[in-house]
């Protein structure tokens, strides 16, 4: 496989018997210049003095989105220690212990995916300064919302009196920021890769939640060299006054070759995660020692603040992506749209009261929502969410107000595989115990839509980003929509992904 720099095709090309949509008829599609400009059904095409290619009776479908990606984190995933099969926080220790074993002396040992909520001991530098005590050693958790350190890892990160060495929320997030990384020009390489990776995926598009000046590094990516993806860059809060002073909006598209960066959402957080028990509930956690009160979570933003902010932003275009996990903070996320009555998303949506699911449709509110939490995280809801999971990734519930669900990853959290996300979202499992919730399912056509910009089928007019499967994802069984053979990808005319690839 091969990738080219994703500018629109000058000879024209027809699709040749292929399913125009899912479920769809045999069609012949024409494309040039980027575009979808005719449509025949099958064998109707006039000759062209462009190219054709016959897919055989395959399924084209409009190019996929992942709503929600921390790029950079999702590039280095692979070159870390993965902990996230650990039981206790004893086995992931040693697993960091046989890691430094096996790298030079004084090498950091970094290591991601460790989930403590069920684990039946309390991560501490101890731990890992009995295994590690010569060099820094952190883990990042799952959820990106805590990091594990040692000794040598808190004096790096100037938290060397902390007391445990985990560090939550906002100090785990200047710590991460704090460690030494790999050069610009090596973590772009590993960009561009995982962005190959993603278009073998059918994915066209990305929404970027990386937290970093993301407008001026995919800037930097897509002047450098070919980047198969369209990218919508987020703004965090450190940015937002330059991105006004540049007179920025959101959708607004920048001066990259082929168009392909948009300038995104404005991201801010309102609470922590359900793995940390620092997502913001009416009802408190259990308590963490026997006889001491629970904690209720963390609210991040106070809500005056947050309605603040949410008005400058989009007084200024900017439409924000609030970040809210417990029931408590999407309260307070749907209390400040109301109050600013502006356009915008809520990030995750995790567990929602009863009351607050048919707002994000009176408010306009888009929920971006991330199925493979549910899969993964069910047995944390269960623990820390007990008596509330039948609210917990309510997509069903959602859907049935009229909300509009746009799908993502979360990777690293989840990998980023569009067909893992919508199979999560239709059969609420991911191993061989029966679905979680199962009145929470979606159909596969409003998971297909949640994945998609355009929501609907293929039409004349619409910008040529397609991907070409093998099956047809409505009769599809659940591995075969898991594990979906994505035959090619085409991204403004041009193919990112596939055996033409190369003639193009």
């Amino acid at each position: 496989m091969t990738t080219t720099r994703a500018v629109p095709g000058t000879r024209p090309l027809t699709l040749r018997r292929v399913h125009l949509g899912a479920g769809g008829p045999l069609s012949d599609v024409r494309i040039e210049s980027g575009r979808v400009t005719a449509v025949w059904p099958a064998g109707e095409s006039p000759r062209s003095d462009g190219e054709s290619v016959d897919l055989d009776g395959r399924t084209l479908l409009p190019g996929l989105w992942d709503a929600h990606v921390h790029m950079v984190q999702w590039a280095g995933l692979r070159r870390r220690l993965d902990v996230s099969g650990a039981r206790s926080a004893r086995e992931a220790a040693d697993a960091v212990g046989g890691r430094a074993a096996a790298l030079p002396a004084g090498e950091p040992v970094i290591g991601h995916g460790f989930r403590d909520g069920l684990w039946p001991d309390a991560p501490h530098k101890d731990l890992l300064d009995a295994l590690v005590p010569d060099r820094p050693a952190l883990l990042i958790s799952m959820d990106l919302h805590c990091a594990w350190l040692n000794s040598a890892g808190l004096a790096l990160v100037e938290r060397g009196d902390h007391p445990t060495g985990l560090l939550r929320e906002d100090e785990c997030m200047r710590a991460m920021r704090q460690l030494p990384t790999a050069s610009v020009e090596l973590t772009d390489v590993w960009v561009r890769d995982a962005c190959a990776e993603a278009a073998a995926r059918g994915v066209t598009g990305i929404v970027d939640f990386e937290f970093a000046d993301n407008i001026a590094d995919w800037t930097r990516r897509m002047n450098d060299a070919p980047v198969p993806l369209r990218v919508a860059a987020s703004i965090w809060s450190p940015h937002l006054e330059a991105a006004i002073g540049r007179g920025l909006r959101t959708g607004q598209t920048l001066d990259t070759p082929g168009g392909l960066l948009e300038v995104g959402p404005f991201k801010l957080l309102v609470d922590g995660s359900l793995n940390t028990r620092t997502a913001l509930c009416h009802e408190a956690y259990p308590a963490a020692i026997p006889g001491e009160p629970g904690s209720h979570g963390l609210e991040m933003v106070p809500p005056q603040e947050l309605v603040s902010l949410l008005r400058r932003a989009s007084s200024h275009g900017i439409e924000p992506a609030v970040h809210a996990i417990g029931d408590r903070a999407n309260e307070m996320a749907l209390d400040a749209f109301e109050a600013v009555r502006c356009h915008g998303r809520i990030e995750h949506g995790q567990l929602l009261a009863p009351e607050d699911i048919p707002r994000f449709a009176e408010l306009g509110v888009t929920v971006s929502v991330q199925p493979t939490h549910a899969v993964d995280d069910r047995d944390v809801a269960d623990r820390h969410w007990a008596g509330r999971t039948h609210r917990a990734y309510a997509f069903a519930d959602l859907l049935a107000a009229g909300a509009v669900l746009e799908l993502g990853s979360d990777a690293p959290v989840a990998p980023l595989d569009p067909w893992l996300t919508m199979a999560s979202a239709v059969t609420r499992t991911g191993d061989e115990r029966p679905p979680w919730h199962p009145e929470q399912r979606i159909p596969v056509a409003d998971a297909l839509a949640g994945s998609s910009r355009q929501r609907r089928l293929i039409r004349v007019g619409d910008r040529a980003d397609l991907v070409v499967t093998d099956t047809d994802p409505l009769t599809a069984d659940a591995r075969t929509l898991r594990e979906m053979p994505v035959h090619a990808t085409m991204l403004a005319g041009t193919w990112t992904h596939g055996p033409d690839t190369a003639r193009r």
